[in-house]
């Protein structure tokens, strides 16, 4: 998706300046400069977006509830390691070979049991995470399409670019924001919505005034 929208920007801004170009050599060409102009850009951050929705809560409470299982049996695990490892250290020096190899493998299988679960259950939650946000993403996302239908956007762009990496949009005007019709269009109403703390729904470096908002998954 973000690879999409780059194309898309790196195609908008091909678009003005072949017509800057041809501005600059003939003053004929305003059917050209009249197509060029039409041209309208706009920009939300389907992450934001995602987390006023109704769903939201409820995804965020499920997600919780199979973390924390997840993290209980973990701590079982290990302290069953433990538990064992240290009765294994009390008695390795009456143990005849056979039982301390055995008591060894145990413990081996044991530590590599609690490895695998580590990384099963994450990849659990992840599985759990994108069931539970796809479907909301896809209304998010038909709201995107009749906003920008509606409003004549020929293009819409996802402020947020990942976790831990430089958003798309650095610096956008606040009239190319459709975060606030989105949330409409869901049925959400943007004047009673707390104002975020740090400001995430903002872009980098932006100007006074130019607000947007998440997507995580588009």
């Amino acid at each position: 998706m973000n690879k999409n929208l780059v194309v898309a920007f790196a195609a908008a801004l091909l678009v003005g300046g072949l017509n800057a170009q041809a501005q600059a050599q003939t003053t004929t060409a305003a059917p050209t400069t009249t197509a060029a102009s039409a041209l309208k850009l706009g920009y939300t951050n389907i992450d934001y977006v995602l987390a006023q929705t109704p769903e939201a809560k409820d995804i965020q409470n499920q997600l919780t509830i199979q973390r924390t299982q997840s993290e209980n049996e973990l701590k079982r695990m290990q302290k069953e390691l433990e538990d064992k490892y240290g009765a294994y250290e009390k008695g390795a020096a009456q143990m005849t070979d056979v039982i301390r190899k055995d008591r060894e493998t145990e413990l081996q299988g044991l530590q590599g049991r609690i490895q695998e679960f580590g990384r099963t259950a994450e990849q659990s939650l992840q599985t759990k995470y994108g069931q539970l946000v796809n479907p909301v993403v896809q209304k998010i996302q038909k709201a995107i399409d009749a906003v920008a239908k509606e409003n004549a956007y020929t293009y819409v762009f996802n402020l947020d670019a990942g976790a831990n990496t430089t958003p798309i949009l650095l610096v956008a005007p606040e009239e190319n924001n459709i975060t606030e019709l989105v949330l409409k269009k869901l049925g959400i109403d943007p004047t009673k919505i707390a104002a975020p703390a740090n400001n995430a729904n903002k872009p980098a470096n932006a100007g006074s005034g130019a607000t947007a908002a998440p997507a995580k998954k588009n």
